[in-house]
C-alpha cells in the first residue's frame, strides 16, 4: 500500500514539474482562420521569419514582414509591432513563422509588453503536429523577390 501511495506521489509530482516548466502559451488560430480574419481586416498578420525564409516560401497574403531576430532586440520588436498596429495593445495580432515555435516566443514577448490579442498561427507556414500549415492549405502567398 505505501509503495502504490509513493509512486502515485512521485507521479504527481513529475507531471506539476512537467506543467510548471512547460511554457503557458496563449491563443492560437490555423492558418485558414488566420487568413480568413486578415482579409475580413479584423486581425493584423505579421510574419516574423528571417528574410531568407521569406525569399523561400514567399509570404502569407496580407501579412505583414518583421524578422523577430533581426539585430533588434526585444523592446525593438515590441516597438515595430506596436508601430504596426498604431500602439493599440488590444488590436488583433496573428503571428506566423515557419512552424510555430519562433511565434510562441514571440507571442509570449508581446503578452509580456501588455499587448492582449496576440495569436499564434501555431501550424506556421510549413506545418507541423498542429496542422499542414499555410503553405499545405493552399492559401495564398506572394512572391518576396525584395527579401
Amino acid at each position: 500500500m505505501f509503495v502504490q501511495r509513493l509512486t502515485v506521489a512521485v507521479a504527481a509530482l513529475v507531471l506539476l514539474s512537467i506543467a510548471a516548466c512547460s511554457p503557458a502559451g496563449g491563443p492560437t488560430l490555423t492558418a485558414p482562420e488566420a487568413y480568413a480574419q486578415a482579409q475580413a481586416g479584423t486581425l493584423t498578420l505579421i510574419d516574423i521569419r528571417h528574410p531568407d525564409e521569406w525569399y523561400q516560401t514567399g509570404v502569407a497574403k496580407g501579412a505583414l514582414r518583421i524578422d523577430m531576430t533581426s539585430e533588434q532586440n526585444k523592446a525593438g520588436f515590441v516597438r515595430q509591432v506596436g508601430s504596426t498596429v498604431g500602439n493599440n495593445k488590444s488590436a488583433p495580432i496573428g503571428l506566423i513563422s515557419l512552424a510555430g515555435n519562433r511565434a510562441a516566443r514571440a507571442q509570449q514577448i508581446l503578452l509580456d509588453a501588455g499587448f492582449t490579442h496576440v495569436y499564434n498561427i501555431k501550424e506556421g507556414m510549413a506545418g507541423n503536429g498542429a496542422g499542414p500549415g499555410w503553405v499545405a492549405h493552399g492559401l495564398p502567398v506572394v512572391a518576396c523577390p525584395d527579401c
